[in-house]
């Protein structure tokens, strides 16, 4: 009976140590401080007294990055690097190889989109799962490239906008509308002379619409004005998805389904929260919320309409830039 007694006993405190050692938070590390989202995002995370805390990770280190010829990057990292550091004690490392032997996994932050590659590379050769902010990359082949890269050293990895997973968006998308026909997705879609016009801001606007709609775009036909970018995508069986992209005045962010049943309207809006809980279920798990198949639809889309603005206003085939971006 002594001897049943402590073989389950031992059985027990495996068990439990076991568990432990799941619930463990994950040491997590960040790649450039230029942005508001690594405030947000280590709030989040580190900050237990917080209502929207998430638990289950906790960023330890980060890397500074900044983009020197990106006055919204290099008028910023300085004073976010100095907030992570005396506001919750994060180390700061010399190279993002450095940072990769001190972590589980990454959360690449930077706003410019052009360095994502070059950052991704070690991250994804050491192994680490990789979260990627908004945008992926500065250019559909950057993007790519990040996909085929992490695909050949087997490395999970996604990117979203925090407007996917707004409570909002995902209470929409579960009305019964019967089916999905069309959507509209507008919201702000400031421009920057280093990223093709959508890829900037208008992502966000972009992966509001894919949320709704999923893949299967084949075309894209874009306009703009000085205030608007208007984008109409054609999704098999003739369903359409327009993005309004705002660039003057009031830039709230909206989505319309129209379904067969109904026709739904987005009820308010959202905050990180959600977004980070993904990112954690992912490091966890290994299985990416968004497929990078449908990450590079979104950046086709974006490339598309852009093309599209070049030849008039033309509709342009989502792969022929794709064959453009080989």
């Amino acid at each position: 009976m002594k001897t049943i007694f402590h073989l389950t006993l031992l059985l027990l405190f495996a068990v439990s140590v076991s568990v432990a050692a799941e619930e463990a938070p994950l040491k997590l590390g960040l790649i450039g401080l230029d942005t508001s989202h690594v405030i947000a995002f280590t709030q989040v995370l580190n900050d237990a007294s917080r209502e929207n805390h998430v638990p289950g990770g906790r960023v330890i280190a980060a890397y500074k990055g900044g983009s020197a010829d990106l006055e919204s990057s290099a008028s910023r990292v300085d004073g976010y690097t100095e907030q992570l550091v005396k506001e919750y004690g994060v180390q700061i490392v010399s190279s993002i190889e450095e940072l990769c032997t001190l972590v589980d996994a990454v959360l690449l932050t930077s706003v410019d989109g052009r360095p994502h590659l070059a950052q991704a590379t070690p991250v994804i050769k050491a192994g680490k799962r990789l979260f990627i902010d908004k945008p992926l990359a500065g250019s559909l082949a950057d993007a790519r490239a990040i996909a085929a890269l992490a695909k050949e050293h087997n490395v999970p990895w996604f990117s979203s906008s925090s407007y996917r997973f707004y409570k909002s968006l995902q209470e929409l998308k579960q009305q019964d509308v019967g089916e999905v026909r069309g959507a509209i997705s507008y919201g702000p879609a400031s421009l920057d002379p280093t990223h093709p016009d959508l890829f900037w801001y208008g992502i966000h606007a972009t992966e509001a619409l894919f949320t709704i709609m999923g893949t299967g775009c084949q075309r894209v036909t874009c306009f703009v004005s000085d205030d608007f970018h208007v984008a109409t995508g054609e999704w098999e069986g003739g369903r359409m998805g327009t993005l309004y992209g705002l660039r003057t005045g009031a830039a709230p962010h909206r989505v319309t389904v129209f379904g067969s049943k109904a026709v739904a309207d987005q009820q308010g809006s959202g905050d990180y929260a959600p977004l980070v809980a993904e990112i954690i279920q992912f490091f966890r798990t290994g299985v990416p919320p968004v497929s990078p198949d449908e990450t590079l639809e979104m950046f086709a889309f974006m490339e598309a309409a852009h093309e599209s603005i070049r030849q008039g206003g033309a509709p342009v085939a989502l792969d022929e830039v794709i064959r453009q971006s080989e």
